[in-house]
C-alpha cells in the first residue's frame, strides 16, 4: 500500500506483513481466481467491479479515493475489500479506478469468506490481516492529522529481555505479536510462552483488570499495538476474532498446566 504522506519504516513493515498475510490466507482458501485487466479509471468504479468480490492486484496500482480525493493506492500484492459502508451511494463511498491500470485477481466474497471462517487457520490469519491493516489505517490517520495530535503507538520492536506488559500495569492495548518468541512471567517466573501470530493481552483488556502476568521478549519481537477501544469495535464487527481469540487462551491456559506439572515434579 501506498500513501500521499510521508510515513515512518514502521509502515512498510505492517504493508510487507498485511501481503504475506493476504497470500497466505488465498493460498488457504484454495479457490481459483478469476484474471482481470483494469483500464485507467480517472474518476469513479473501474470496469467490472463487483461489491461482492475481493480482489488482490498482481500488477499495477488502484487507487481508493474518497469524496474526489486519494486516500491511499493499493500495489502489487494488496487486498482489495469493497467499501461496505456506502458503495451504493456515489457521495459517501470509496471508489476504486487506476492511474495507469491494473491487473486483478478476483475471488468470490461470499465463499472466500466461508472458506476461511471454516478454518481455524483461516480465522487466525484473517484476524491477524485486520489487526495489521488497523495498524497501518492509524499511521495513514496520523500522518494526515495535524501535527499537535499524538499518533497511536501501533507498532514496535522489542529487543531480547525488553518488558513488552508488565505485570500490574493498566491495560490500554491488545497486542498481535507478529515475529518472535516472548516469555510470559508471573511474579518472575516463567509460566508460559508466546509465539508468532498470537493475540494477547487481550483478557485484561476487555475486563478492564489490571495486567496479570509480565511478558518479556525472548528473541528480537515485533508487535502491533491495538488499543482497547478499537479492539472491542473490531470484534463486534468480525466475531470470528472471538475464535482466534479462545484458541490463544486455550494454548496459554495448556501451557500453564504443563508449567505447574513441571513444577509439581521437581518439588516432588
Amino acid at each position: 500500500m501506498l500513501a500521499n504522506a510521508e510515513l515512518a519504516q514502521d509502515f512498510a513493515l505492517l504493508d510487507e506483513q498485511f501481503k504475506e498475510l493476504v497470500a497466505a490466507l488465498t493460498d488457504l482458501s484454495g479457490i481459483p481466481p478469476v484474471r482481470m485487466e483494469v483500464e485507467v479509471t480517472p474518476a469513479g468504479n473501474f470496469r467490472g467491479f463487483d461489491g461482492g468480490k475481493f480482489y488482490v492486484v498482481d500488477s499495477g496500482s488502484i487507487t481508493a479515493r474518497y469524496k474526489g480525493s486519494t486516500v491511499f493506492i493499493l500495489d502489487e500484492g494488496d487486498l482489495l475489500l469493497p467499501d461496505i459502508a456506502g458503495h451504493t451511494d456515489v457521495d459517501i463511498a470509496v471508489l476504486y479506478g487506476s492511474e495507469a491500470g491494473a491487473s486483478l485477481y478476483a475471488y468470490p466474497a461470499m465463499e472466500f469468506m466461508q472458506k476461511v471462517f471454516g478454518d481455524p487457520t483461516g480465522v487466525k490469519l484473517w484476524t491477524r490481516m485486520l489487526i495489521t491493516y488497523s495498524g497501518m489505517m492509524l499511521r495513514l490517520t496520523a500522518s494526515l492529522t495535524d501535527s499537535e495530535t499524538a499518533p497511536t503507538p501501533g507498532f514496535e520492536l522489542y529487543e531480547p529481555g525488553d518488558v513488552i506488559i508488565e505485570q500490574g500495569e493498566r491495560a490500554d492495548f491488545v497486542f498481535n505479536l507478529t515475529s518472535g518468541i516472548a516469555d510470559v512471567l508471573v511474579d518472575d517466573v516463567i509460566v508460559g510462552r508466546i509465539s508468532e501470530g498470537e493475540i494477547f493481552g487481550a483478557m485484561a483488556a476487555l475486563t478492564h483488570a489490571d495486567r496479570s502476568a509480565t511478558v518479556r521478549a525472548k528473541t528480537l519481537c515485533s508487535v502491533v499495538k491495538v488499543p482497547k477501544e478499537q479492539f472491542t469495535d473490531l470484534i463486534r464487527s468480525n466475531p470470528a476474532t472471538i475464535h482466534s481469540l479462545l484458541v490463544d487462551m486455550a494454548n496459554s491456559i495448556v501451557n500453564l498446566n504443563e508449567q505447574l506439572v513441571g513444577l509439581q515434579n521437581r518439588s516432588g
